[in-house]
């Protein structure tokens, strides 16, 4: 019987199986922001266990709330610091070096094809878009990590999500994600990976497909994972040049972590995304999906743009095409947060800052703040956002606060005429 990408994953890096059920890994990256690495760190001091397994496979940032709102993160912020500096971390990125974690260190070349990776952030599924297994875990499978770099995950089944068909205009990954989610529910992938597969997928650049792992947590998966291929290996190109004679010698080599054409999958899905229209969540659960032109007229107070699943270049560019010529809709706050400094570098030069200021948005630093209703764009009850971020549970970025997830051409539409808006009417 063939293997899944995952299963040969997990064979590759089993270090012991105390159980046909239970599965311990050797991790490759361990990844940390100061919300919840704080709380393993100061444990294991308390211990008597201050230590780390592998510095060189620690990446440490601050992006939740970055500059501190208050004493609170400030102090969140100094333990990692501290920690960063005991234990010789490197790869620690502080305000002004910092991005939004799942931007930033697949940005810096951290992930690779075949890898195993862990952080406390449910959004960690992220990085499957490299053909890695990469899964969001608590505080004591965190500490377990840093310490032994090691943990423990159920032995992997996986379902397969074949995508088919051409996106049309104004159509990106964010619509095919909430129309995944919309049809197999939040519930459909729990204790599961999702690999998403077919010719859709071949022809997304990485952006695209980070944002479709992104959001399979929202529909339960552990993690998603994308077969690496020549996309993949031209994305991490600079970081690993030296190790391959060319590109091709590369893609070669990410081959043998793809699924056999022999594979066992306990449920598939084909999805043809042809007739796909733009999408937008309602109500409080990410699998309230509608057609974006059934809910065509709905108030909005606020537009965000930003975060782990629309806060890269190509997103910010996106929404420009939109905005470029126009403001901002009468009562409506605009605020676009590039998801790192980089992002941010190249859409200044490329005039894209300037566009989003001449239409009136707020230009934030890299954060994640609004997203999950921490700083930076926090909405007051009764509120509205069009928001490109990944959750729109009750109180997610404010309690009382309706958030209405879609991609960023839909949120920039909603942006310039203060309603939710077909982007197509744009394009």
């Amino acid at each position: 019987m063939g293997k899944t990408i995952a299963q040969k994953i997990f064979a590759a890096h089993l270090r012991s199986a105390p159980s046909p059920e239970n599965m311990v890994l050797d991790l490759d990256v361990v990844m940390c922001h100061e919300i919840t690495t704080p709380i393993a760190i100061l444990d294991l001091m308390e211990k008597g266990m201050d230590r780390v397994f592998d510095p060189a496979k620690i990446k440490a940032v601050i992006d939740h709330v970055t500059p501190a709102k208050d004493s609170k993160t400030a102090m969140q912020g100094k333990i990692m610091r501290d920690w960063a500096k005991r234990h010789k971390i490197v790869d620690f990125f502080d305000i002004g070096k910092n991005g939004v974690c799942h931007a930033l260190f697949p940005e810096k070349g951290f992930i690779r094809p075949g890898y195993t990776v862990i952080m406390g952030d449910s959004h960690t599924c992220t990085h499957g878009a490299f053909g890695a297994f990469a899964a969001g875990i608590g505080t004591t499978d965190l500490e377990v990590g840093i310490l032994k770099g090691v943990c423990s995950f159920r032995s992997p089944e996986t379902m397969k999500i074949t995508l088919t068909g051409a996106l049309a205009t104004g159509v990106t990954a964010k619509d095919v994600i909430l129309a995944v989610i919309k049809k197999i529910s939040v519930n459909g992938a729990t204790d599961r990976i999702i690999e998403f597969d077919g010719p859709l997928v071949k022809l997304m650049s990485m952006a695209a497909r980070m944002t479709l792992c992104n959001m399979a947590v929202e529909a339960g998966a552990t993690s998603g994972i994308c077969p690496p291929d020549q996309v993949t290996a031209e994305y991490l190109w600079p970081f690993i040049k030296g190790e391959y004679q060319d590109l091709q010698a590369a893609v070669q080599d990410f081959g043998k972590w793809l699924s056999d054409p022999d594979a066992e999958y306990i449920e598939t899905f084909e999805i043809d995304v042809s007739a796909l229209v733009p999408q937008v969540t309602f109500n409080y659960k990410p699998d309230q999906v509608k057609d974006i032109t059934e809910m065509e007229g709905t108030p909005v107070d606020q537009v965000y743009i930003g975060s782990c699943t629309n806060g890269r270049i190509e997103d910010l560019r996106d929404a420009a095409k939109i905005l470029k010529n126009r403001t901002l809709a009468t009562g409506v706050r605009g605020i676009v947060t590039p998801a790192t400094p980089l992002v941010y570098n190249i859409a200044l030069n490329e005039g894209i800052i300037k566009i989003f200021m001449d239409a009136g948005f707020c230009v934030l630093n890299p954060t994640c703040g609004a997203c999950l209703g921490m700083s930076s764009g926090v909405l007051a009850e009764g509120e509205v956002c069009a928001s490109t971020t990944n959750r729109n549970f009750n109180g997610r970025m404010g309690k009382g606060g309706m958030v209405h997830l879609m991609s960023p051409y839909s949120a920039a539409a909603a942006a310039v005429t203060g309603v939710i808006t077909d982007p197509r009417k744009f394009l």
